[in-house]
């Protein structure tokens, strides 16, 4: 036992306890002061591009014609019709102002909107399009000055960095709420759990600390893998979750030796011996799945791969080693103050009553019981076979962000005002006027197709070709009379990529063109995305099978676990799909259906919920091998090691699912669907999957489940005061 790693570790930290806290407040330190002296990098839209429209957007950046970031103050009236004239006067107002100020490059010509009901001006800002976020402020304050000296008409700004910065505060204002519903949550579960507040506070405090730790190590590492905005909330949810869970397991472990009249060290010892390997293997398990979604070659799944891994390897770490400490340090004070009823509840001894009950069906009739289960998981599963996938565009952002309102009421305005596709052009500078006159003959085709704005003009503008300093490059906006997501701007893009822009800018000798825009970028990245799903499900399949394989010396084991988790994950997905492509739980989960799945989901939510599968199997499993190993039989070791898991496990379940239902209270489409996933996957595999398909499975194989190993059999197998113990705990079955 003191051979491994992590005995060794916990004895250190054990009888070494006041280093080993403060080793581990300096590292928490250190990680929070360091990552955010150097920041979290943000994802620019040349790291977010893919595919074709990412090759547009290179082109136009090398070219020097990134497309600047266009502000719209909008002037509509509160109610009743628009008095043009006095609207006229406030626009008149609003280019005035806007001119004077530093971030501004220049100002439009004030449009009416073709009903009259709205007057638009654009504001284009000056600098770096990717940072015009940072840069915002002073127009938004400008816009707010004018409507506080108008009240009586409606004066808003939309634009793409305004609708970044309330995107912003919106995920700044779901963060607060997560961490406010989840942490009393989880202390709550944790007293039911333990009967103890001393020992419900230990695992939420670590938890609470890894996220600390990781939030900053990730800001160091978000200078390699950027941030597309979505790794703060990951690295949230997932460090409550696996924080938790890592400590529960731990703290269960060495409470039941302490009862068994182990000492305080022993205690430590065989608790790191079991439930610490137990959590090294489990969070090995997330992190190989999780490093999968490097081979997407995509930043927004780099990001969250790196931000969960980074968060499961320190909550690894600290359950290993502050955790010892803490334990050896408090004593039996873990267990104070009592809680009377939980404590009652939670310091029974011998054998459980209500899982022997549960699992009755699973080891008395295997066969049907399995037949049956798996049947139900798959008949969950088949709404999966029609997902329908798509990007989060403005239809998914929350109207509960303002600048989404102000959205609204401009689009319904203008009901052109869509994001343009654009057509980008590289070629030799003495073919300049070549490329020029082939965009205008694209323009021209463009304007007697339906899919396409027939004037080719926003606000009344005619195209304007672009092109960069060395005349090498050329770009040409074309609009789109639909919104980004529809079925009519995905075809035109079609149109534009298949038979219009190879027949015109096409016929250029040693021209290089690409189309990009919002509608193709979107397009781009669910295309991308299917191409690297089988890689990414292939890498995580095959090194889980190894993994399993080396951990249980078992090639049965590991297919197992492989075929179990996966329909657990595809049942999810099924779930995912009636849900949110259906609008019977619209009321229920506060949003309104797309009839859509976030396109970024599947790839990531099969890579984090097997990750998630594979911890649960690795702590029951291990407790059912190690009867297994004392000589039980088969049926009687698989009773007494889920028996004996089954609270732990439903426990930590409990805190994942509320963790991740927390998140799926969001009004954010993006985390509402992930945290919806995650908690139905894991309740799944709490409920179904371990206490039905894992125990009928494994009854069946018998002895077959540890081949090639073997195990012990026969009345030696059974000697010794252990085994004597194991066979008095499963008598009541």
């Amino acid at each position: 036992m003191a051979r491994q790693p992590a005995v060794r570790v916990a004895r250190w930290s054990a009888t070494h306890p006041w280093r080993a806290i403060l080793l581990w407040v300096v590292f928490v330190a250190v990680c929070v002061v360091v990552g955010g002296g150097a920041g979290a990098k943000k994802a620019t839209d040349r790291d977010l591009a893919v595919g074709e429209s990412g090759r547009a957007t290179q082109i136009m950046h090398g070219g020097g014609l990134d497309e600047p970031k266009v502000e719209n103050v909008l002037i509509t009236a509160r109610s009743g019709s628009l008095d043009r004239q006095a609207a006229q006067r406030i626009a008149a107002e609003v280019v005035q102002r806007m001119r004077a100020l530093p971030q501004v490059a220049g100002v439009g010509e004030p449009s009416l909107a073709p009903k009259g009901t709205a007057i638009l001006v654009p504001v284009t800002m000056r600098g770096d399009p990717d940072s015009a976020k940072s840069r915002v402020a002073p127009l938004l304050k400008e816009t707010a000055a004018i409507q506080r000296a108008h009240s009586d008409v409606r004066i808003e700004q939309v634009g793409p960095a305004s609708v970044a910065n309330g995107l912003d505060e919106q995920i700044g204002k779901d963060l607060g709420k997560t961490e406010g519903l989840s942490l009393p949550v989880t202390l709550l579960i944790m007293m039911v759990a333990f009967g103890a507040i001393v020992a419900a506070g230990v695992p939420v405090l670590l938890a609470i600390s890894a996220v600390a730790a990781s939030t900053g190590l990730y800001g160091l590492a978000s200078h390699i893998f950027p941030d597309s905005g979505t790794v703060s909330s990951m690295i949230m949810m997932m460090g409550m979750a696996v924080g938790v869970d890592y400590s529960l397991f731990y703290l269960k472990r060495e409470r039941e030796e302490r009862e068994r009249g182990r000492d305080r060290i022993d205690a430590i010892e065989i608790a790191a011996a079991t439930s610490g390997h137990s959590v090294v293997v489990s969070a090995i398990a997330v992190i190989v799945s999780m490093a999968g979604l490097y081979l997407a070659d995509d930043v927004i799944f780099s990001g969250l791969a790196t931000g969960t891994i980074i968060v499961v390897a320190v909550a690894m770490l600290g359950s290993l080693t502050i955790l010892p400490a803490l334990l050896a340090k408090l004593g039996r004070a873990v267990d104070r103050p009592r809680v009377p009823l939980l404590w009652r509840l939670t310091s029974r001894t011998g054998a459980p009553r209500v899982w022997p009950a549960l699992l009755r069906p699973a080891l008395r009739h295997p066969l049907a019981t399995l037949l049956v289960s798996v049947v139900a998981l798959l008949a969950l599963a088949l709404p999966a076979l029609g997902m329908q996938l798509k990007n989060t565009g403005t239809d998914e952002l929350p109207r509960t962000i303002p600048v989404m309102r102000s959205y609204d009421r401009m689009i319904a305005a203008y009901p052109d005002e869509h994001a343009p596709h654009q057509v980008a052009v590289r070629a030799p500078a003495e073919r300049a006027a070549e490329v020029r006159g082939a965009l205008r003959k694209l323009v021209e085709r463009t304007q007697r197709d339906p899919l396409f704005a027939h004037d080719q003009t926003v606000r009344g503008q005619g195209p304007e070709i672009r092109a960069s300093a060395d005349g090498r490059v050329h770009i040409v906006s074309v609009v789109s009379p639909y919104d980004g997501n529809s079925r009519q701007a995905k075809q035109g893009l079609r149109e534009l990529r298949r038979e219009l822009v190879p027949a015109t800018v096409g016929t250029i000798a040693h021209a290089e063109y690409a189309v990009g825009g919002d509608t193709a970028s979107n397009l781009d990245f669910g295309t991308h995305v299917e191409e690297k799903l089988p890689l990414v499900i292939g890498f995580v399949l095959l090194l889980t099978f190894v993994m399993m394989t080396v951990t249980f010396r078992s090639i049965v084991v590991a297919l197992t676990a492989i075929t179990v988790n996966l329909l657990s994950a595809m049942a999810s997905f099924g779930l995912l799909v009636l849900v949110f492509q259906h609008t019977w739980a619209e009321r229920a989960l506060g949003f309104t259906s797309t009839g859509t799945v976030i396109a970024w989901l599947p790839l990531f939510l099969f890579v984090v919920l097997f990750g998630l599968s594979m911890d649960y199997h690795v702590f029951v499993v291990s407790r059912i091998q190690e009867a297994a190993r004392r000589g039980l039989p088969t049926r009687n070791a698989v009773e007494y090691g889920i028996t004996r898991s089954a609270g732990v496990v439903t426990s930590a379940a409990i805190v994942m699912v509320s963790v991740f239902a927390v998140f799926a209270s969001l009004p954010m489409m993006d985390m509402k669907q992930m945290g919806f996933g995650l908690a139905a996957a894991v309740l799944i595999d709490a409920v179904v999957v371990r206490i039905v398909i894992l125990p009928s499975l494994m009854t069946l194989l018998g002895r077959a489940n540890w081949w090639p190993a073997r195990m012990p059999t026969g009345p030696r197998a059974m000697a010794g005061e252990e085994n004597e113990r194991l066979l008095d705990d499963l008598r009541v079955s």
